[in-house]
Order: C-alpha cells, then structure tokens, then sequence
C-alpha cells in the first residue's frame, strides 16, 4: 500500500510519515503543494482534463486543506475529472473545525478527514478504513473487467456461430445484425439442402443477456442436425420445441422461450415452405410490386410440449426478395403497428440489397438512446 502526504509544512509531514512507519506502512511519497501531488500522480499541464501520462500506484493520499497557490479543497475537485484517479480515496488534514468547510471538502471528493494537531490513533483507524474500502473497490473492478473479458470473447464466440452470406446463382442471403449488449438472444442461420433447396431460419430468444445467450448458443449447436435431417419446416419447429424443453427449465422463476420463423426455399419449382412460430411477420416483395406478409403464425417454441402448427406454401414468379426481422426494428418506430410495418416496407422494398442503405436505416447509432433489444435483419434475394 501506497500513501502519498500532501502538506506545505514539512513538520506535519514528518509527523504523518513517522506514524506510518511505526505501523508498518513504509512505501510513502511526499509533495510540499498541489502541484507537486499533479507531478507524482502523473498529470502535466493539470488545469486540462488530459489523462495521466503514467499508471499511478497510489492508493491514498493525506492531503492538507490549506495550502498556498492551490487549496486541498480544489485540488481534490481536479483530481475528480480524472477517472483514472478518482478511486484514490482522499483524507483531508486540516486544522480548520468549519463544519461547512469540511462538508465542502467531503463534496468535492474527499472520503474523510483528521483534524490537526494529529491523534495517532484516530489517523490510523480513518487510514486502515479507507485503505480496506481501497481495496474492496478495487476487487470488484479487477472482477468487473474479467467479467467484462469474458462477455467479449463469448460474443465473438457468439458471433461466429452465424452464417456467412450466400450468393448462389437464384439464391441470395445476407444479414446484418447488432445486438443490445455484448451478448444477445438473435440468431439466425441458412443451410444449402440440395436439389436448389435451402433452409433459413431467424430466431428471437426472450430477454437479453448470459441467460438467453447460453440457450440461443444451445439452439446454435442442434441446428444444423435438425434442418438437415428433418427440413420440412414443421418438423424442424416441432424438433427444436422437443429439444429446447428438454432443458427442464419450465420450474424457473422465468419461463423461457422463442420466437422464430422458418423458411425452405425451392429455387427449381420456385416454391416456398414456411412455418411462423409467434415471430414477426416476414415480408416477400414480389416483382409485381406487391408485398406479402407471411404472417400465418403459430405459438412461440417453448411454451408447451406439443405446438399445433400450420405450415404454410406460397410459390413465386421472376425476381423478388425477402425480408426477415426480429421485433428490435419494429421498435424503432414510435406509432401502432400498421405504421411500423409500413415503416419497414418503405425501407426494405428497393430490389436489390444495399447494405449501407439499409445499416443507416436501421442499425446506425446516432447517440440519442440506448438500444432496448436486438436488431436482426435477413435478407434473402430470389434470383432468375
């Protein structure tokens, strides 16, 4: 533990430093004014908010309230504009009992205070109390960024779980997607399935964070099995509501489940298979220009045992694409859901896919508030 003393009487800095060594604390350093404490804490120039050129190892300073050029006061207030230094509990040394002072000091950052001229014992135990809460905060930091560590290259992981685009002659798929946090319960996935047939899925898992992650991560691993071996959209539902309530999560507090639609695309006879499981309606721009919702939608997968699905069959002529979404980008728009879906149809009917248009539409961060949920958007291009 390192405790640096700030005072411009050097007998009171002999006095505190004498004290620390007879108990035991012996890696002190010493400043005469507020300027010599900017120099040991790294800052040049400390009347900007520049960051500190250096790591700092101090991990308390006993600072004297009057000072001349710059009081303790406002030097504490400076070192508050520096994250980097405003976990470095401040203990103001002073002789002055105005108990306004004193508040202002408290305000301006300082932890606490000891009053000249010095009691051993009660420096000591305002010392070994704030160096222990030092210390607490500072493990809860170190953990928070292994923490935050973890969620980052689970996100990575996360992430590559997720299909590359496709560009296949009469068939394109691409997507973007930008979750809420650094985890997120999106995922969508394609799978070529022979004979000109391909299998696209998008899937919303309740809720955000580790919890919904972990069990969209689940349905990431058991995906590719299931499409494959099963393909027929209503299998492939019925399938991943088997798996998913295999998990026997049905006696937590939450009860989890998803949202998802699931397409077989045939580019030979030019024919789609679909079966949408409470998620929002996709929507297929035909080259007529006619839009069509494919909202003929089922209970979401996970709620219970057995789901009474109605697979749904549409066929197709020329060129046309489809788009497929989570509700984040419903969201964006304030009004009923006539204008948000109007909304989205305004955006997404241009035929060919743009992906700066459409990432400026709708995944742009302009700053003006936190994202709530997921934005996923698919994007499926039906190609003569």
């Amino acid at each position: 533990m390192k405790i640096l003393i700030v005072d411009d009487n050097p007998t009171n800095v002999i006095i505190m430093r004498e004290i620390l060594k007879k108990e035991n604390y012996r890696d002190i350093d010493t400043a005469s004014s507020a300027r010599g404490m900017f120099e040991v804490l790294g800052i040049e120039g400390y009347a900007s908010e520049t960051k500190p050129r250096k790591h700092v190892n101090i991990d308390l300073i006993l600072l004297d309230m009057m000072m001349p050029e710059m009081d303790g006061i406002e030097a504490c207030r400076l070192i508050q504009r520096y994250e980097h230094l405003r976990n470095i509990p401040i203990i103001m040394v002073t002789s002055v009992g105005d108990s306004k002072k004193l508040a202002e000091a408290l305000d301006a950052g300082a932890v606490d205070y000891v009053m000249k001229p010095i009691n051993k014992a009660e420096m000591m135990v305002r010392i070994r109390l704030a160096l222990r809460l030092k210390q607490e905060n500072d493990w809860h930091k170190e953990r928070d960024q292994r923490i935050q560590d973890e969620l980052k290259l689970a996100a990575l992981v996360q992430n590559a779980v997720l299909s590359p685009a496709i560009e296949d002659g009469k068939f394109e798929v691409h997507a973007i997607y930008q979750p809420s946090a650094e985890l997120a319960g999106d995922l969508y996935a394609w799978y070529p399935l022979g004979g000109g047939r391909y299998g696209v899925i998008l899937l919303d898992m309740m809720g955000h964070g580790i919890s919904s992650a972990l069990l969209t991560m689940f349905l990431a691993s058991v995906l590719k099995d299931t499409v494959t071996t099963y393909v027929d959209p209503e299998k492939v539902i019925q399938e991943l509501n088997r798996r998913f309530n295999q998990l026997y999560i049905e006696n937590q507090l939450v009860q989890y489940y998803f949202t998802a639609i699931y397409l077989v695309v045939d580019t030979v006879v030019k024919r789609i298979d679909y079966v949408n499981a409470g998620h929002p309606p996709a929507l297929f721009f035909q080259n007529n220009g006619k839009v069509l919702m494919l909202d003929k939608a089922c209970c979401p997968v996970g709620l219970f045992d057995k789901m009474d699905i109605e697979p749904q069959t549409l066929y197709y002529e020329g060129e046309g694409h489809i788009a497929l979404y989570t509700d984040g980008l419903l969201e964006m728009v304030q009004e009923d859901y006539e204008v948000r879906v109007d909304f989205l149809i305004s955006q997404l009917k241009d035929s060919h896919w743009d992906e700066d248009k459409m990432f400026k539409a709708f995944f742009e961060d302009h700053g003006k508030q936190k994202r709530e949920d997921d934005k996923c958007l698919v994007w499926i291009s039906l190609v003569l």
